[in-house]
């Protein structure tokens, strides 16, 4: 079930409905409980075994460990979450990547291998829902929090729909004790909720699938060479596709959970606004990147054992950053061009300490911020590295004699979108939407929020769904 469906605005509604009715709180949870498996068994039935295995393994390694006295005990059960859970997740995402990828290296050094064929089906959202339970039994081995007492609230936060496929990637100690209370959303928390689903909708429906994706697709998916215009367009045009899908969706989630009365973190804040790749990932992905940040680089070292561990645990995570978003070597490029930015950017502050950019300069930083940036979606968008090295040869004057792809329409719509898109993070690139709103006449608030349902029900998507549930 994608949000971006009849049938999810017909299921929100009964949920919302049910969930303000007179009932006792125990109930209220179980009927989410019960619509969030709901929520998921539209995909794929059978995966909701997936989702109880996860749940149960790492409820009862976290109450076991925390029962133990003995260190290597505590580690045993730490480790039997780990495992359970990156075993699964190494099946079901890698299973075939690994089986590929060892059999070219057998045919490397003579070996004649042919791996089994194997229909491994990647159940959706489970990079993230094996990272959100898996924190759990983490952040207990790590004492830095205490188990759940209640087995409902526990399995509620790994399965609460808003959250479960996409994202934001949940901590324990966000959500659980917001189910210890009865909780009904406010006149105006509803309002706010509802305003969020609708801008979310409306990045998703109206700009990211109805005017950017087919720029992108036309380039990315098609056989011909693209001239410089038509590579760049592309690639602007698929920067602000990724950017309004998943942003849409987290922003769709967020508000889905407000108007249930329940508070989830933001997972994006103007990333195109970002001066610098740290400040890129302060606003990319949020939740992901804190996730990375406390769970594989301080215990990689961080930067607690001199630079050359730095920049180890730099790389390390984020080649592994990039091969959580998939199973291809092109998506660990693009991890690792990210990590070799953030690597220069770490070795320029260190050796320009005392430097301090005017406005010019912070302005000429954004901008080869958001071109760099812009490079490494080409890996992320492409199907093979030989796509991937045709578009950025075309994006540097190599296919000078290419037919232009792209028609004028589409190039003036995808120039304004992300003109647009660009400016926005600028204006709120110190502020928070909120804020924002609050300053905002009630009546052009209204007349905005109406616009934006007009567009998302003419624009009549067929539902595709996004981007990041493949990861």
């Amino acid at each position: 079930m994608v949000f971006n469906s009849l049938t999810f605005v017909v299921f929100f509604l009964c949920v919302l409905a049910i969930h303000s009715l007179p009932l006792r709180w125990t109930t209220k949870k179980v009927n989410l409980l019960v619509a969030s498996y709901l929520f998921y068994a539209a995909w794929n039935p059978p995966f909701i075994l997936l989702l109880w295995i996860s749940t149960v393994v790492d409820w009862w390694a976290a109450k076991k460990l925390v029962n133990a006295e003995a260190p290597a005990t505590r580690r045993a059960w730490m480790l039997l979450s780990v495992v359970a859970n990156l075993g699964m997740l190494a099946y079901f995402k890698y299973g075939t990547f690994l089986l590929t990828n060892f059999s070219a290296l057998m045919a490397g050094v003579g070996v004649h291998y042919v791996p089994p064929s194997f229909d491994i089906v990647l159940p959706v959202g489970i990079s993230f829902y094996t990272f959100a339970t898996m924190s759990y039994t983490l952040d207990v081995y790590l004492r830095r929090a205490k188990p759940a007492t209640n087995f409902l609230d526990y399995a509620l936060f790994v399965t609460f729909f808003p959250h479960l496929v996409a994202g934001p990637i949940m901590r324990p100690t966000e959500l659980v004790p917001q189910f210890a209370e009865p909780r009904k959303a406010s006149a105006n928390m509803l309002r706010f909720g509802l305003a969020l689903m609708t801008l979310g909708l409306f990045q998703k429906v109206v700009l990211a699938d109805g005017f950017l994706a087919k720029a992108a697709e036309s380039v990315y998916d098609g056989g011909d060479p693209s001239g410089m215009l038509d590579s760049w367009m592309a690639t602007l045009a698929f920067s602000g596709q990724i950017f309004c899908d998943f942003a849409g969706y987290s922003t769709t989630a967020i508000g889905a959970a407000l108007c249930l009365g329940f508070a989830m973190p933001d997972n994006f804040r103007f990333p195109y606004a970002a001066i610098g790749f740290s400040d890129f990932w302060r606003r990319w992905h949020i939740t992901l990147s804190s996730w990375l940040r406390d769970y594989l680089y301080i215990p990689l070292g961080g930067n607690r054992h001199g630079v050359a561990r730095t920049y180890f645990a730099l790389m390390a995570t984020m080649l592994l950053g990039g091969l959580w978003h998939g199973a291809s070597w092109t998506f660990v490029v693009w991890g690792g061009l990210h990590g070799v930015y953030l690597s220069v950017e770490r070795l320029l502050r260190t050796r320009f300490a005392a430097y301090r950019p005017g406005p010019l300069a912070l302005f000429g930083l954004a901008l080869l911020t958001y071109a760099l940036v812009n490079i490494t979606w080409v890996f992320f968008r492409a199907h093979s590295f030989e796509k991937a090295w045709t578009v950025l040869g075309g994006m540097f004057g190599a296919h000078g004699d290419a037919k232009p792809i792209l028609p004028t329409v589409d190039l003036v719509f995808t120039a304004a979108i992300i003109i647009g898109l660009v400016f926005a993070h600028w204006q709120m690139r110190e502020r928070t939407l909120e804020s924002a709103i609050a300053r905002v006449p009630a009546v052009v608030l209204a007349g905005a929020w109406g616009l934006m349902a007009f567009a998302i029900v003419i624009a009549q998507g067929a539902g595709n769904a996004f981007i990041y549930f493949q990861f």
